[in-house]
């Protein structure tokens, strides 16, 4: 158990806590989830649609034109079966009507003799011995294959002796009837037109939870017996065949197979996704053209010809992924130019058994995304303690576009709709909430630190204010200083290994050598701020060479660092953990501060401010950047020649408008004199010459020969940046007016 606890954190408690929530929100699928990945399938459509390919599907199109030729909606029933009877002239396959004929046509001779108050009963006789408008639309329905709409009602319909479905069903697995959408009842024709239709379809664009049509009920159900939608329907009677077959197992719906014609894939209550082309007027021919017979001859034969209206006032306007505003008449007609199109290339090639493969969303779609959720959110809980945000970011931008490009490649090039979306927001939301639980641990970790060393000041300091209390009061004085700031690279990682317990033993470690090494030459310990020494030379006591006790200092805490290692070290090998070395970053400043006591009434502390403190703690930051141990500010370098140093650069730090020239301290004046330094520092200084004047072949050249040089100082990195900032300027020059300043955009 200890060693359980040792390992998990409250922060993977919280982590794995979230991904159950998490996890269990798209088991459940609410409504927000449901529309969030129904838009993202939306986008895909937009992004790329179905390419529009003229196929046999023709919309005849009641449109305005038409209307202003032969009248007003609704229009006499004797007129639609001229128009019926004009499209078996063309050689239309098959005729469907996107519209119901609930009522009597109200210009029938029986109805208009009935409405008409007053006409002699012999005329009214006449009118009403004539027959019905219907029979005149029975009669052309008789030599034309034509599917009748028929729409749902929210209560019980009427019952009716003639049957309300022509299809037949044949069942292949479970009977279906318990996944289908169920409605209470059925607007019907009337029935000379439904005895005299080849077949009745359901009118069957029902929108999603967010309005939007993007799935067509290919079968419903009221009471026991299965509708067919329209599309299916027309695609039965244009093949000829009486019988539909549907396929379901204990899941739901399979597929339904209009034989001798091709399978349609179903989701399991029916349904089948529509894949969108581009809205194209090439679809429509006006009803005005086929009753005026002016068409080309041969421009609708063979063709699946849907009758609906474009006309204002008439329009059935739906929402679509593509088009906020398509007619309804042609979501049926897109889908049917898909399937036949489909059917077509796969006879062309000498399939022997046809199937359309629609855009659809697989029944894996659901647990492939959960998986992905946990998988994912699994690393994100392993890896954020561990690694820390910036890898893990890396990591979790990483596999968010792998899961986005595998979505897209799922949909472009098997028409299959997997939401990488959830996932993605999963995998985000966790990776903030573990990022931020990892800089509050981490805050407190440091004000941990700071609490238990708030109080230390040198024994010189306290000496001072024993002898004059009066010291204990605001204010402070201005005075030349050397500042210095050590801090460790990489204290999160280290302080991980560590219970609170353990971690403050290893900091009083760490901190004990690197103050006596400051203390005894004469330096101030400011504050400790968690793995953070700040501390500063000829201050209270006057130290006529702080420059060079704050350079001697930063040169043997590096020492002091390289002993404590190679204890930790052994430590770690006798109890069987992995060993991080310590490693620090010293930055030291000298100038013009103010010193003193400062805070309020109840607390304050013997401390510093001023421009050359920030810098210190800006240089400190740069050692990491440039690749050395000490960086040291033009101050401390004129103070203290005598020291081994190195150019590094003319910098323009965070926080301040004028260029600073920086160096690196590398050893102590015996360094300095020796014939092996001097010669290195010859060469660097000749490729930074070389650099500064964009000499960039010359510079390179130096970089090289320093590179081999500066082995016993360790520095390579420092090379390993100029090469890089020389190879940027090759391909992209700084320009003639470049002063060589470098901008240091972080800390």
């Amino acid at each position: 158990m200890r060693t359980l606890r040792k390992y998990i954190k409250p922060v993977h408690l919280v982590g794995l806590a979230m991904l159950a929530g998490l996890w269990g929100l798209r088991f459940v699928d609410p409504g927000p989830l449901q529309i969030l990945r129904l838009k993202t399938f939306d986008f895909y459509q937009r992004l790329e649609p179905r390419e529009y390919v003229p196929a046999p599907v023709t919309i005849i199109d009641l449109d305005d034109e038409s209307l202003a030729a032969y009248g007003q909606w609704p229009w006499p029933r004797s007129l639609l079966a001229k128009l019926v009877s004009q499209l078996g002239a063309y050689g239309v396959a098959v005729v469907g009507f996107d519209i119901v004929f609930p009522e009597y046509d109200r210009m029938s001779p029986t109805l208009v003799a009935d409405s008409l108050a007053g006409i002699p009963d012999d005329m009214a006789d006449k009118l009403r011995a004539l027959p019905r408008n219907e029979a005149a639309f029975a009669e052309a329905m008789k030599k034309v294959r034509v599917v009748l709409g028929q729409g749902t009602l929210p209560r019980p319909s009427e019952d009716r002796e003639e049957k309300a479905v022509k299809a037949s069903f044949a069942f292949k697995g479970v009977n279906p009837t318990d996944y289908l959408n169920r409605f209470p009842g059925v607007v019907r024709n009337v029935p000379e037109l439904e005895e005299n239709a080849a077949g009745l379809g359901m009118f069957s664009l029902t929108p999603e939870i967010d309005g939007v049509v993007r799935r067509v009920t290919t079968l419903l159900r009221v009471d026991e017996q299965i509708y067919p939608a329209l599309t299916v329907e027309m695609l039965r009677v244009a093949a000829g065949q009486s019988t539909l077959l549907v396929k379901s197992d204990p899941t739901g719906v399979e597929s339904i197979v209009i034989p001798k014609l091709t399978e349609i894939p179903l989701d399991r209550t029916g349904r089948v996704w529509v894949h969108f082309a581009p809205h194209d007027r090439a679809r429509y021919v006006s009803a005005k053209d086929v009753l005026d017979g002016t068409l080309p001859k041969n421009r609708l034969a063979g063709h699946f010809a849907i009758i609906g209206t474009s006309a204002v006032g008439l329009l059935d306007i739906r929402a679509t992924p593509i088009s906020d505003v398509l007619p309804g008449v042609e979501v049926h007609a897109q889908l049917l130019e898909d399937i036949l199109t489909q059917a077509f290339t796969q006879m062309k090639a000498g399939a022997k058994s046809l199937t359309y493969h629609p855009l659809t969303e697989p029944k894996f779609a659901k647990g492939v995304e959960m998986s992905i959720v946990i998988v994912v959110g699994l690393l994100m809980v392993l890896l954020v303690p561990l690694l820390g945000a910036t890898y893990t970011l890396i990591f979790a931008v990483a596999v968010i576009a792998a899961m986005i490009g595998g979505s897209w490649y799922a949909y472009e090039d098997k028409r299959m709709l997997i939401d990488p979306i959830y996932p993605a927001l999963s995998a985000m939301l966790l990776y903030m909430t573990l990022t931020y639980m990892n800089y509050v641990r981490e805050e407190a970790q440091r004000r941990q630190v700071r609490g238990a060393f708030s109080r230390y000041m040198s024994p010189a300091l306290v000496e001072r204010l024993a002898e004059d209390p009066s010291q204990l009061k605001l204010g402070g004085e201005m005075k030349d200083m050397t500042l210095l700031f050590c801090d460790i690279r990489g204290f999160t990682t280290i302080s991980e290994q560590f219970d609170p317990e353990g971690l403050t033993r290893f900091i009083n470690r760490f901190l004990t050598p690197m103050t006596d090494v400051i203390l005894q030459r004469q330096g101030t310990i400011d504050k400790y701020m968690g793995d953070c020494i700040m501390a500063f030379w000829n201050a209270p006591l006057n130290d006529g060479q702080h420059a060079a006790h704050g350079c001697e200092s930063a040169l043997v805490m590096l020492d002091a660092c390289k002993d404590l290692n190679e204890v930790v070290k052994a430590e770690a090998e006798a109890e069987g953990r992995k060993h991080v070395p310590v490693k620090i970053g010293i930055g030291l400043n000298t100038g013009n501060v103010c010193v003193g006591n400062m805070g309020s009434d109840q607390r304050f502390d013997y401390s510093v401010l001023g421009d050359d403190v920030n810098l210190a703690s800006r240089l400190e930051g740069q050692s990491k950047t440039y690749g050395v141990l000490i960086v040291i500010g033009e101050g401390t370098q004129r103070e203290a020649p005598e020291f081994a140093t190195i150019e590094l650069d003319l910098i323009r730090v965070k926080g301040k408008t004028k260029p600073v020239r920086i160096f690196a301290l590398l050893g102590n004046p015996e360094v300095a004199n020796s014939t092996e330094f001097q010669t290195f520092k010859a060469v660097h200084e000749e490729m930074l010459a070389a650099y500064r004047a964009q000499r960039w072949l010359d510079a390179r050249r130096k970089l090289t020969e320093a590179r081999t040089l500066c082995a016993p100082w360790e520095i390579e990195g420092l090379y390993d940046l100029f090469e890089e900032r020389i190879d940027a300027f090759e391909e992209a020059s700084p320009g003639p007016d470049w002063d060589g300043v470098f901008v240091a955009t972080s800390k």
